[in-house]
């Protein structure tokens, strides 16, 4: 395999040490806690990172896309989340992985969406299992846990041969947390609603085998899972700097980069200019919100260390502008051209899905090439 200095940039680079390690502290967290991890493939959609997320075999998984889902079962994944409210024009798609064999679980949170499903499902035969989505902060969708719409919903899908598997939320409102305090008061609200929604339910006659919660903050600070069945987060494999400015992981924790290369400079304004813009790091400024504003990512050396206070503070499709965050940059400090560099993204999830694949390295060697999966 090449050296980074043998890569064409820009480039998607994944740091297969701290991979492993930040996976392993998501083990150790949720070992306390009888709880299954079902992480979400969506930030790395790869086959060969989802396989290091578990200690062995094939565990149950969650995708943002039905694609997703299709080539993870292809791949030997049988127990998969479909964890996005699903639409009308995805019923067939859905029921042809369950014909062949995906244990695959649907969300919806409204009833027209459960009626639509229950007139596929006596039209076509198909029989499905369903999660609804419940609303802990009013971040983006769900119903309330209280609401009556929870067991009319459960009883149009039973009566029609329809499973209800169980209840699923999502702690968004944990992205916009000031401190771990904070952090932890959105894991306590998290698990109350699925829990209160639950007692409703049950209340009503239904068995819900499937409690699920998750996002990587409120996963890694939770105090209580008790009456939760599965956790989900995806971002906690990789980390970044919006994750780094919650304080839920450090800057050197971050797993992913992109390369690239010095082309330019325009010394009298105090810029570097590479060939990452964002068509390599995203748009994303996730980070524009939060103390720290680290523009579209921290800019480190070849080996991954922070250099000084440079940031890329702009870009253009195919152009990153580096600049100190302090807005001097000494002409002196002016890197020199074809120097290699990485930057730390805001955004995993994001700035990877601009790439075919990762440059994997262990201890500054390099191992292999992961292609990734896009689409839908």
């Amino acid at each position: 395999m090449p050296l980074l200095t043998q890569i064409e940039t820009p480039a998607l680079v994944l740091d297969c040490d701290q991979l492993d390690a930040n996976i392993q502290r998501m083990r150790n967290k949720l070992a306390a806690f009888n709880v299954v991890l079902r992480p979400h493939v969506k930030t790395n959609k790869s086959l060969e990172v989802t396989e290091r997320l578990f200690a062995g075999g094939r565990g149950p998984i969650t995708v943002s896309t039905l694609r997703e889902a299709d080539f993870f079962f292809e791949a030997g994944f049988t127990d998969i989340l479909y964890g996005v409210g699903v639409a009308p024009n995805k019923f067939a798609l859905a029921a042809a992985l369950i014909s062949r064999g995906a244990q695959l679980k649907l969300v919806l949170d409204n009833l027209d969406t459960a009626r639509l499903l229950v007139e596929f499902a006596q039209a076509t035969g198909h029989v499905f299992d369903v999660l609804l989505e419940i609303d802990c902060d009013g971040h983006r969708s769900g119903l309330s846990p209280q609401s009556p719409l929870l067991v009319e919903i459960a009883q149009l899908l039973s009566a029609n041969g329809l499973r209800l598997s169980g209840l699923m939320t999502h702690a968004g409102k944990s992205y916009d947390s000031q401190s771990i305090t904070q952090i932890q008061a959105c894991a306590r609200q998290e698990r109350a609603a699925v829990i209160d929604a639950g007692q409703l339910l049950t209340s009503a006659g239904f068995n819900l085998p499937i409690i699920s919660v998750g996002s990587t903050p409120t996963a890694l600070f939770t105090e209580d899972l008790s009456g939760v069945t599965e956790v989900r987060a995806g971002v906690f494999a990789f980390f970044d700097l919006v994750m780094a400015g919650l304080g839920v992981c450090q800057v050197q924790d971050i797993a992913v980069s992109v390369l690239t290369t010095v082309i330019g400079h325009q010394a009298e304004k105090g810029w570097i200019i590479t060939d990452a813009g964002w068509m390599a790091l995203s748009r994303d400024r996730g980070t524009a919100k939060q103390a720290v504003d680290q523009g579209y990512g921290v800019v480190c050396d070849a080996a991954g260390n922070p250099l000084g206070d440079l940031i890329v503070s702009a870009t253009n499709q195919e152009h990153g502008i580096i600049s100190s965050r302090s807005g001097v940059l000494d002409p002196l400090s002016l890197l020199p051209l074809g120097t290699l560099l990485r930057i730390l993204p805001n955004h995993a999830c994001a700035t990877s899905a601009q790439h075919a694949g990762y440059h994997v390295f262990s201890e500054g060697r390099s191992l292999d090439y992961w292609p990734r999966i896009a689409g839908w």
